[in-house]
């Protein structure tokens, strides 16, 4: 057994080999059978001495955007310098391949490096667009065409998730805090932690994967689930009360200061603590005292009726039974039909609580209009919504047994109509059933206030509130002007800056749809459509021959797009005046490089009639050598230092090509040399047909 199946064995996963950590599943055998039958036939074919290039690329940016970053190269040269066949690994190959293949050719394996290898790449964390090769690879054919599948595995997840991750970024804004929560929905442990590390890359501010953070040294962050709130029941459950003043050092009664800060605190947000649940009192209380300095609260466990919304839901059957019973009679109308009232202009149903109409019921104050327009629309039209997923209103409403109730299928069919015009039937999201949404939600806010409170007497800050359900802006407008009330009233001006931490499987349309409402969120919690790339999980990167021994190679196709552009290449990025990239150039390596102030003349690859002359300002060349004689070439940046690069990089593109709708493709562009040579190499290996 070799050194590094020792290290896997010993070390799992990944392995520690001094300079930087090695997935021991990144090794030969991760690639397609056919790269080792080609291999042999090559062998058989004594083309062991056969010089080829081999350009990465892809043919089109991901997730309808103009842009792509490149991610993945460090893990490629990691695969480079660990490239080994073990003995084990011989031994299992002559067992899987046919029979007849000579001992001569495993011996050849067993001894292949690659040493001889030649990598060439644009910089990780780099913008990168379509045909332009990522990487470039040069060697003899045998070793260079056995690395294809693992290179194109090691870049195409690790590109598509750096470049979801940095679209999340753009969407959210630079102030906005953006944790990765995706493990448990990534594909496979090892697409966790890519996810992580690609996730930090692209632009999030921290990780929930604890052996990411290890690994890769990026910030660990969370809160606790909804399990640890509902482990309690009640306040009497709690074996721990006493926490050690910060100052002091005196031992303190943190429930009965919790207690006390309810009482007051429940006149102030005019919630009853009768309203409130003492099992979600009792689980802020015990983790307070587990972490006092990083008390970070989930306020969205318990929907807690009230006896106005009990009634609601008698005076909702007792209206529903009456106009049923109405309409049998042949009359119209009911003596519990809801009074009428006015919303943007138009009649609505009035909902009777008490006796009351709800308008003189609510004593709330309205929130900024923004948080409630479309506050009951689901996002994305599905479970990505802002209004998806343990809705307070529909736990509210439906959690009430309507067909035990009722009597007969028409009774609950009619009662259920009405529940849910009852909540949809204005475009605030607030005119029915306002407190009621509140008081579910403000259950949590009430007691997190408290504990918050009887912390701050005891010289510790809370940190914050997690939101993980029901509509996402207007309940973080409603947590922040809840915090800045209690600031107000209870002389604490840092609860103004408490933070709010929404999750929920957020996506990027959701995003944009809170940013419209006006939300009050300090941090986004994002986990399955962020690791599993749902808009598009696969970035579709390819590995193409270019050149063999000196001598092009060009693949036909009927789709131009997959036709290859042949030779060994290099690339340039031009920039403008301004400072913004205008357009990528790729040139035949002995042509000169373009030249700052001088007119280039670029041209579409495949159409002759799109050409333009550029005139750089700035002339960028994309490609470094990486890799050569058997070692890495250039100084490896650390994961801060590529995750500055995106941003930097990203800053080079004009604000039209990053948009979300309707981007600006960005150009990219051969030099008038590279056109002509392509053309005339497509011209010689076309095929001529034939008309009879």
């Amino acid at each position: 057994m070799n050194d590094r199946e020792l290290s896997c064995n010993a070390g799992g996963q990944f392995m520690d080999r001094g300079r930087m950590n090695q997935n021991g599943v990144v090794q030969p055998l991760l690639t397609d059978l056919y790269q080792i039958t080609m291999a042999y036939a090559y062998w058989k074919s004594d083309k062991i001495d056969d010089q080829a290039v081999f350009d990465l690329f892809f043919r089109n940016n991901p997730f309808h955007g103009e842009f792509t970053i490149f991610a993945g190269l460090e893990e490629c040269l990691k695969f480079l310098d660990s490239f080994h066949y073990s003995q084990s690994d011989i031994e299992y190959l002559k067992q899987t391949l046919p029979e007849g293949i000579e001992n001569e050719f495993f011996e050849y394996l067993g001894n292949l490096t690659a040493r001889e290898v030649t990598l060439y790449a644009i910089d990780e964390g780099t913008v990168a667009f379509p045909r332009v090769p990522i990487i470039k690879i040069e060697g003899p054919l045998i070793i260079v065409q056995i690395l294809e599948t693992t290179l194109l595995t090691l870049v195409n997840y690790a590109s598509l998730m750096a470049t979801n991750a940095a679209r999340y970024r753009m969407v959210a804004g630079k102030h906005v805090n953006l944790l990765e929560f995706g493990l448990r929905r990534a594909q496979g442990p090892d697409g966790g932690l890519s996810a992580s590390k690609y996730s930090y890359t692209g632009g999030f501010d921290g990780t929930s994967n604890v052996l990411a953070g290890k690994l890769f040294n990026i910030p660990v962050k969370g809160t606790h689930a909804h399990a640890y709130i509902t482990s309690f029941s009640s306040i009497g459950e709690l074996k721990t009360r006493l926490l050690k003043h910060k100052q002091t050092g005196v031992m303190e009664d943190l429930l009965e200061h919790a207690v006390r800060h309810r009482g007051m605190l429940s006149h102030v947000l005019d919630v009853s603590t009768e309203e409130s649940s003492e099992g979600e009192l009792a689980a802020m209380v015990s983790y307070a005292i587990a972490f006092p300095d990083g008390f970070m609260a989930l306020v969205d466990t318990y929907d807690v009726k009230s006896r106005e919304t009990e009634q609601l839901t008698q005076d909702l059957l007792s209206s529903t039974q009456n106009d049923i019973k109405s309409k049998k009679d042949g009359k119209s109308g009911s003596p519990s039909k809801p009074q009428s009232h006015t919303v943007n202009g138009q009649k609505q149903r009035q909902p009777i609580t008490n006796g009351k109409s709800q308008s003189s019921a609510n004593k709330h104050k309205t929130h900024n209009h923004k948080c409630h327009q479309n506050g009951t629309a689901s996002q994305n039209g599905g479970s990505g919504g802002v209004g998806s997923s343990r809705s307070p209103v529909k736990d509210t409403i439906y959690d009430t047994n309507l067909s035990t109730t009722t009597k007969t299928a028409e009774t609950t069919t009619t009662a259920t109509a009405t529940a849910t015009t009852l909540t949809r039937t204005t475009s605030n999201g607030t005119a029915y059933l306002p407190k009621y949404v509140e008081k579910s939600f403000r259950s949590g806010l009430l007691n997190f206030s408290a504990v918050a409170l009887a912390l701050n007497d005891l010289g510790y800050h809370a940190l914050g509130i997690r939101i993980d359900s029901g509509d996402l802006a207007y309940l973080s407008c409603l947590a922040r002007e809840t915090f800045e009330k209690v600031a107000e009233r209870f002389k604490v001006p840092w609860f103004n800056k408490l933070t709010i931490v929404a999750s929920n499987d957020i996506n990027e349309d959701t995003i944009l749809s809170l940013n419209e409402q006006g939300h009050k969120i300090d941090c986004f919690g994002i986990g399955t459509h962020l690791v599993t790339c749902q808009r598009q999980p696969a970035l579709g990167c390819v590995y193409k021959l270019v050149e063999i021994n000196g001598q092009p190679r060009i693949k036909l196709s009927q789709d131009v797009e997959k036709v290859t552009m042949p030779g060994n290449k290099n690339a340039y990025r031009l920039y403008s005046a301004d400072g913004h990239a205008l357009i990528d150039l790729l040139q035949k390596v002995s042509e000169p490089p373009p030249a700052v102030g001088q007119k280039v003349l670029c041209r579409h690859p495949f159409q002759e009639s799109k050409r333009a002359y550029v005139i750089p300002s700035h002339v960028e060349s994309l490609y470094k050598v990486y890799w050569k004689s058997g070692k890495i070439c250039q100084q490896l940046p650390t994961l801060e230092q590529v995750r500055e690069k995106v941003q930097i990089s990203l800053k080079t593109l004009r604000n039209d090509h990053k948009r979300t709708l309707n981007p600006t493709p960005y150009k990219v562009s051969v030099s008038d040399n590279l056109y002509n040579f392509i053309h005339d190499l497509w011209l010689q290996n076309a095929p001529i047909g034939e008309l009879s």
